[in-house]
């Protein structure tokens, strides 16, 4: 059986979250490959490995080291050798098997070894091995200098010591796999995913001056990865592949016995099968053409020959890579062969067009609280979908700025900001208030819907020598309503753009307003005659429902005050409850004759009045109530009167 330790990778596809795929291909002749990966790489192995022989043969299977260490593997090896006595210990642990001692002088010493004597001092100039030789009772020792070679004559422990060579020429961060074949030649193709660096995507983007009609800028692209392999990569195929595929480690290599519970028999009847339904497509991207400079002018010969500066430019390096698209992934292949040695990294080509952007100033005071952000916003029309990256930006072969180029898709949008326009101040002032917009009423209830309206002034100080152009991106808020404000030249999705024009040396203002309808319950009694005067005023209320709140505010008047009236009786009702109780405890201690009689006397005349004051003021109490109730139910007369309108 041939073992052959290397199938040559042939492709490489490198993902955004430290995954790459990895294609090896070879001849091979014999019955098993083995081949080595590290230790954290075996768990995504063993998860996604695929064997194809695509020369006829067959794959048979595949065997790999067991997760354990080095100890653990050789608990049960009967020979163990130190990395710097290997002899010693070999003789050591080879005690009582039947070995062949070959010496310095050519003899050779056979039979059962008894062992290795060491003296304290000296041990390696003095040892000596000691033979029972083969066939006889004679003892042969043999100093451990003249011993030059050792024949192990016991297969178990040849098979030990095969067993411990094998695992020592393993590392403890590497494990090893072997793909048994069917005997004969191969044509071996194997795949896998294994952790992998990133690979990281730079623009540069190269534009013409903004005063030019028609301005094109070219952007270009460099896809970065790393070989983090331990082999040198010659020649390969390499795929760099946008997008968030879902990926995770899964613990296959790691043996696991869990406990099981014990579950007696019973009848069991299938459950339904579990259906989901199928999720919507997603809508096509909108992406709106006004948002493009589309004007025509003639073009000046200074316009020409940046013209052809910037597609000489784009001819210098042109991409090195095409596009596909894999569903909800973007890959680009690199179309010419790649070569890179271990431990090196290397950037190819993916991205070379010419588009045609658009120069603005955006304030969006979240982002940079006083000034607007110059940005270049352009339509992917590459055919390619835009990795996320950093991107340099020239402007006439100059240095202007950098930026982060989002994620986008083929015939989206791409907004890049790389400056600061310092010689334009804003600032941005808020203000609040509420105005009732109708009156309605309900059970008794007033339903009040007011307005909160919110202003947003923008005061935009242009400080330099030339006029500019501001978009100012305002927040959206989906629960209001915009009022008394110019359309906004761009909605985004949590944003409104408006475009400002600002004079040079000049202070511009422009007031974004909106509203927010609310509703406010309050009860009828709790309305003042005041609040009626304001809406009446105000037109909210028409003469007609005026008047009859106002009557119904005079019916809970009357009502009011026939209950103060009440209250007034049950507190001089309870002052004379008090009197008569004084007066009682008085007459406790007083005779019934003599002056004592006499004041008593004044006493029960006193209790006699103020019963009749008490019979008087529970009438008064009585009349008060039966027209409390009177005016009550008038009134809820006159309430439903106004439900009815």
């Amino acid at each position: 059986m041939t073992l052959m330790s290397h199938l040559p990778i042939v492709h490489m596809t490198l993902y955004k979250h430290g995954v790459g795929y990895f294609r090896r291909r070879g001849p091979v002749a014999g019955e098993a490959v083995k081949l080595t990966f590290r230790r954290e790489e075996m768990d995504d192995l063993l998860k996604s490995l695929t064997v194809l022989d695509l020369g006829g043969g067959q794959v048979r299977g595949v065997d790999y080291d067991t997760p354990q260490s080095r100890q653990e593997r050789l608990a049960g090896c009967s020979v163990i050798l130190d990395d710097s006595r290997s002899l010693r210990d070999l003789l050591m642990a080879l005690r009582g098997r039947t070995v062949q001692l070959w010496l310095t002088d050519g003899s050779a010493l056979t039979g059962q070894l008894l062992g290795l004597d060491e003296p304290d001092d000296k041990p390696l100039a003095r040892s000596v091995a000691s033979v029972l030789q083969a066939d006889t009772d004679r003892v042969a020792v043999a100093a451990l200098s003249r011993i030059e070679g050792v024949e192990v004559q016991d297969d178990t422990a040849a098979s030990d010591l095969r067993f411990f060579l094998q695992t020592a020429v393993g590392q403890e961060t590497h494990r090893s796999i072997t793909i048994r074949l069917s005997p004969g030649s191969h044509e071996l193709e194997v795949s896998y995913i294994a952790p992998a660096p990133t690979w990281r995507v730079s623009y540069r983007l190269v534009a013409d001056s903004a005063d030019v009609p028609e301005p094109e800028a070219l952007l270009q692209g460099w896809g970065i990865f790393d070989n983090r392999l331990e082999e040198d990569l010659t020649d390969i195929s390499l795929s760099l592949t946008a997008g968030m595929p879902i990926s995770f480690v899964y613990d296959l290599y790691t043996p696991h016995t869990p406990e099981r519970p014990v579950v007696k028999d019973e009848d069991r009847t299938a459950a339904a099968p579990v259906m989901f339904e199928a999720g919507a497509a997603p809508p096509e991207a909108d992406f709106d053409e006004a948002t493009l400079i589309t004007r025509s002018a003639p073009r000046s010969p200074a316009m020409a020959k940046r013209r052809m500066s910037t597609r000489t430019i784009a001819q210098s390096v042109e991409s090195a890579a095409t596009g596909k698209a894999l569903g909800e992934l973007f890959q680009y292949n690199v179309g010419v062969p790649v070569t890179v040695g271990r431990g090196q990294s290397a950037m190819v080509p993916i991205v070379s067009d010419t588009l045609k952007p658009k120069k603005d100033l955006i304030f969006n005071q979240a982002k940079m609280p006083d000034h607007p952000v110059a940005t270049l916003r352009f339509k992917n029309s590459t055919g390619l979908t835009l990795e996320r990256g950093p991107v340099t930006v020239l402007e006439n072969g100059e240095y202007v700025g950098e930026a982060v180029l989002p994620f986008t898709t083929d015939q989206n949008e791409a907004v890049i900001s790389y400056a600061v326009e310092l010689g334009v101040h804003i600032e941005r002032a808020r203000q609040s208030s509420s105005q009732l917009h109708t009156l309605s009423i309900k059970d008794g209830y007033m339903i009040q819907q007011y307005y909160d309206i919110y202003q947003t002034t923008y005061r935009i100080d242009n400080r330099t020598a030339q006029a500019k152009t501001v978009l100012l991106e305002h927040d959206l808020n989906r629960n209001h309503t915009i009022i008394d404000t110019p359309e906004p030249v761009e909605k985004t999705m949590n944003t409104w753009r408006y475009q400002v024009d600002a004079p040079p040396g000049k202070l511009s203002e422009f007031v974004v307003k909106e509203r927010f309808l609310r509703s406010k319950r309050e009860a009828l009694q709790s309305l003042s005659y005041r609040d009626l005067q304001i809406w009446l005023r105000d037109k909210i209320l028409d003469e007609r429902t005026f008047t009859r709140l106002k009557e119904l505010m005079g019916v809970w008047g009357d009502i009011s005050q026939r209950q103060r009236g009440i209250d007034r009786q049950e507190k001089q009702r309870e002052k004379i409850y008090k009197e008569q109780e004084q007066v009682q405890k008085n007459m406790q201690v007083l005779s019934t004759s003599g002056e004592e009689g006499r004041l008593r006397g004044r006493y029960v005349q006193q209790l006699v009045q103020s019963e009749e004051n008490l019979a008087q003021i529970a009438g008064t109490i009585t009349r008060l109530q039966t027209e409390i109730t009177q005016l009550e139910e008038k009134a809820e007369r006159m309430v439903v009167n106004l439900n009815a309108g």
